[in-house]
């Protein structure tokens, strides 16, 4: 009876586990965030166009400079990554946007930079390297591949007409 129940208790830890092949890309989720290039002239100037080309939103570093920072936006835990690459959810190229914060380290002063060479973001400490151009924020490797964590995700939405987008956490 013993054998039973412990069996039965194992068989469930073991189908209610996460899959070894996936990745938790909400280690440092919770933080709002919301970033209003709306308009043609504000996506015009601070947001991104082609494939690969990226801006970096961080309101207590003043990043990107002149950046019109007001009582309504936020910019998450480390900052926000604003990339343009491919959302491996449409499979075509639009503005993806990932926390700056290494999930690895989960502390807001520890940012991504971007490799040039490769577009892969990394982190300066842990040197953790990922994948944010085609994907989904996803570790390449590290200790964030060993621990299978990658980039808190945000929203990118189109406002329409108006020729811009805003990046939220919701």
């Amino acid at each position: 009876m013993r054998n039973t129940i412990a069996m039965v208790l194992l068989a469930l830890i073991v189908c209610l586990a996460p899959g070894c092949d996936k990745v938790d890309n909400k280690t440092v989720s919770g933080f709002q965030v919301r970033i209003n290039l709306g308009t043609y002239a504000l996506w015009n100037t601070y947001g991104v166009s082609g494939v690969g080309d990226y801006n970096m939103f961080n309101r207590g570093k003043g990043l990107p400079h002149n950046f019109p920072y007001n009582v309504n936006t936020y910019t998450g835990y480390g900052g926000v990554l604003l990339i343009m690459g491919l959302d491996s959810g449409t499979a075509s190229y639009m503005p993806l946007a990932y926390d700056l914060a290494c999930p690895v380290e989960r502390d807001a002063g520890v940012t991504l930079s971007i490799d040039p060479d490769n577009l892969e973001a990394v982190c300066p400490k842990c040197k953790s390297r990922y994948n944010v151009l085609t994907g989904a924020g996803g570790p390449v490797s590290g200790p964030a591949m060993q621990r299978k964590v990658g980039l808190t995700t945000y929203v990118v939405r189109s406002t329409g007409s108006s020729g811009g987008y805003i990046i939220t956490s919701y």
